[in-house]
């Protein structure tokens, strides 16, 4: 019997120590990375014990936390964004990372048509007999542009061109579709690929698929540092690259 109660207690005692040690994690990320960041983060919980949630935040929202003195443990945004708020000690020095790469992707409404890009002259034809277009603001609607400027279809292609993402309302370019915002979606495929009510068509084709790159660091205001460091040494590491993979990212590194 006392042996009995003695092994009760001492399993009570690992239960309340494992309870205090584990964190409750928070993670702030850019829109293209959620999907991402969630895949990495739910294994990373299950293997270490640890709730971790993931919230959404656009470079305005990210600004209106911050003055308000809300505060996560890890944050995931571009490389840009990223190395400003090192600057501005946000994240802690040193410990700002290239997390993933991803390429850019067309995708259209369900049931509708897909063109033909398997080629730089197909994906040229394509945006040119289009309706319309849509493709967002940062890093992937900046590299849009810059592959349309390439073609020389900037000045053609401005009049039924729709900009999305934070600085337009909100939503990505698959919501945005879905609702016949535009007739052709370009985004990042790590965003696009699995979106309900959107047929994903391909990658951008050769030099114009130009990749977005985002980071991961440690927030200066994390609550849990050692968990937190934790979290980004396994989204750093080959563990999480099929997880990458699974949601249509390549590791940065």
């Amino acid at each position: 019997m006392r042996s009995t109660i003695r092994a009760v207690g001492m399993l009570a005692a690992f239960v309340a120590g494992s309870q205090a040690s584990a964190a409750g994690l928070a993670v702030w990320t850019s829109q293209g990375s959620i999907l991402n960041v969630r895949e990495v983060t739910e294994a990373f919980a299950r293997a270490r014990g640890h709730k971790v949630t993931v919230a959404p935040v656009g470079s305005s929202a990210l600004a209106r936390k911050l003055t308000s003195g809300e505060q996560a443990d890890v944050l995931v945004v571009g490389p840009e964004d990223m190395d400003a708020l090192v600057g501005k000690g946000v994240i802690v020095a040193g410990t700002s990372k290239p997390w993933i790469t991803a390429d850019l992707g067309v995708a259209v409404r369900t049931g509708t048509p897909k063109p033909d890009i398997s080629t730089v002259e197909a994906y040229k034809a394509a945006l040119l007999a289009a309706k319309s277009i849509g493709y967002s603001f940062g890093c992937s609607g900046t590299n849009i542009a810059k592959g349309i400027e390439e073609l020389g279809l900037t000045e053609q292609l401005k009049a039924k061109t729709v900009r999305t993402g934070s600085q337009a309302g909100g939503g990505p370019v698959s919501e945005h579709l879905v609702k016949g915002d535009f007739e052709l979606g370009i985004q990042q495929i790590n965003i696009m690929v699995g979106a309900p009510g959107i047929d994903y068509v391909g990658p951008v084709p050769g030099q114009l698929n130009k990749r977005c790159t985002t980071n991961v660091g440690l927030m200066t205001g994390s609550k849990h540092p050692d968990a937190a460091r934790d979290l980004i040494q396994f989204m750093l590491s080959p563990e999480a690259v099929p997880l990458l993979r699974k949601t249509h990212a390549e590791p940065a590194s």
